[in-house]
């Protein structure tokens, strides 16, 4: 059986798909250390993962296009809550999903750079599968929401995002975890705040106490 690699999220958002399609060991947990198939990750453990190296995380106008925030600084940290034997699922709680804002950059007209990102409602609950699918999820009754701050020409314009879950993608290669084209829907703002939001990160390596995660 194949394995892939691993890991638990972030957002948020929020956050942000390269495809990874591990392999289970039956018998094994879901997430481990030391490799595919090695020590299992205990229940309570906290996983980080910083943005790729050379890579950036983005919030886009659109699916396709490249008008939007930028950011080369962003952190994911989840709390280990289950983690069964393989295949199947481990469940994190997403507890923080951070960017920093001198990292950021706009290139929309009339905006003059990234006073903020925030991402609201935390925690949220992901689940990754022994497929290597990271489904991020927020708690019942809540959404998963995002609120970048901008600079601009009139003075500081706020926007707020929101999407109902979010899904990316674990590869044991890297121990990475990739968000594609995440949709967010603007909820407030000015004309200046897109009407739509296209999330796309990848986060690596994922570690739990500096060694790296896999899924199996």
């Amino acid at each position: 059986m194949r394995t892939r690699s691993l890991l638990a999220l972030a957002g948020t958002v929020t956050a942000l798909t390269v495809a990874a399609v591990p392999a289970s060991a039956d018998g094994g947990a879901v997430l481990t250390t030391g490799g595919a198939g090695g020590t299992a990750v205990a229940v309570g453990d906290t996983l980080t993962a910083p943005l790729a190296g050379g890579t950036t995380a983005t919030l886009y106008s659109s699916a396709t296009g490249t008008s939007g925030v930028s950011c080369t600084s962003s952190r994911f940290t989840a709390t280990v809550t289950g983690n069964p034997a393989a295949p199947g699922a481990a469940s994190e709680s997403v507890t923080g999903h951070s960017f920093d804002p001198s990292s950021c950059t706009s290139n929309v007209v009339g905006v003059l750079g990234v006073s903020g990102i925030t991402v609201d409602n935390l925690p949220y609950t992901a689940s990754v599968a022994s497929d290597g699918t990271l489904t991020v999820s927020p708690a019942a009754g809540s959404t998963i929401q995002t609120t970048v701050k901008l600079r601009t020409l009139l003075g500081s314009v706020t926007c707020v995002y929101r999407a109902p879950s979010l899904t990316g993608r674990a590869d044991n290669a890297d121990s990475s975890i990739t968000f594609t084209n995440q949709q967010f829907t603007k909820v407030s703002g000015s004309s200046l705040c897109f009407a739509n939001g296209y999330f796309t990160a990848k986060y690596a390596p994922v570690t739990d106490g500096g060694a790296p995660v896999f899924v199996n």
